[in-house]
């Protein structure tokens, strides 16, 4: 296995709750139910697994990478930028948790390889970020070894539950949204919509369906003549297949792949 960089200073985290190999068998299964959901809603690629490794240590994320897997999810930004620094550089880092706006620039500026917050659900937050990505961009273009600083991928995360605990813009706001973004934050790359779904993190179809609907309003809002030019963000491990097959381009899966989870950095933030 591809030997870890030093996590010199990083918080303590438990050891694997899955015996070494299970995780990259999982994600082997993960990936190959993924295939077949894709194939079923006749889609042209499989749709993208985020693997999302909040509160599991690096060993575990290193099977994963081992085995070919570059995509990986977080939801607490002390662990997203503590991973990042021993973690290869070459991992597609995506943010999947509430960013609070003062942590913006911690986030971009820690993780220099990030390449997609999927959870902006405020003005004020996107003009954070993009306000970070022009701070850091010297960190940026050597982490993607470019000439110029690229933009950050950023999703409008919608409340689809209608649910008070739960982050995002209400539907009807999503395109006012995600027309700041696209016209007043130079550095950000609008790049879809996410929701999270049902109060125990599972998605039923009315949710599904609200974001499909909730994409065309913006796209039409926008000029966008091809509604899959924004990506939909949704579909968790308890319901990703059947979110594949209701036109989803990008599934976040923890606990199928990881196990159980322990909360070590964070409780939950309260609304």
């Amino acid at each position: 296995a591809r030997p870890v960089r030093s996590m010199s200073g990083a918080a303590p985290v438990p050891p694997p709750q899955i015996s070494a190999g299970m995780t990259a068998k999982n994600l082997a299964d993960t990936l190959a139910r993924v295939a077949q959901a894709s194939s079923r809603a006749a889609r042209p690629a499989p749709a993208r697994l985020v693997a999302v490794s909040k509160t599991k240590p690096v060993p575990q994320l290193m099977e994963c990478y081992d085995a070919g897997h570059r995509d990986f999810g977080e939801n607490y930004v002390q662990e997203i930028v503590e991973k990042a620094a021993v973690m290869p550089l070459d991992v597609r880092w995506r943010f999947i948790g509430h960013v609070q706006s003062n942590k913006a620039k911690a986030l971009v500026k820690g993780v220099p390889g990030l390449v997609t917050v999927e959870t902006v659900d405020s003005v004020k937050l996107a003009n954070k970020l993009d306000a970070a990505v022009k701070d850091c961009a010297e960190e940026r273009m050597k982490a993607f070894k470019l000439d110029a600083n690229p933009k950050l991928g950023v999703m409008v995360q919608v409340n689809t539950s209608g649910e008070e605990s739960k982050f995002g813009v209400e539907p009807g706001d999503a395109l006012a949204l995600a027309k700041h973004i696209h016209e007043s934050c130079g550095s950000l790359k609008l790049e879809g919509l996410m929701t999270i779904g049902m109060p125990d993190y599972t998605s039923r179809p009315e949710n599904f369906d609200a974001l499909k609907k909730c994409r065309d309003e913006v796209c039409a809002g926008l000029g966008v003549s091809d509604p899959t030019n924004l990506e939909l963000s949704m579909g968790m491990s308890g319901d990703f297949e059947a979110a594949i097959e209701m036109g989803s381009d990008n599934v976040r899966v923890g606990s199928s792949i990881f196990g159980a989870r322990e909360y070590m950095y964070s409780v939950k933030p309260e609304k």
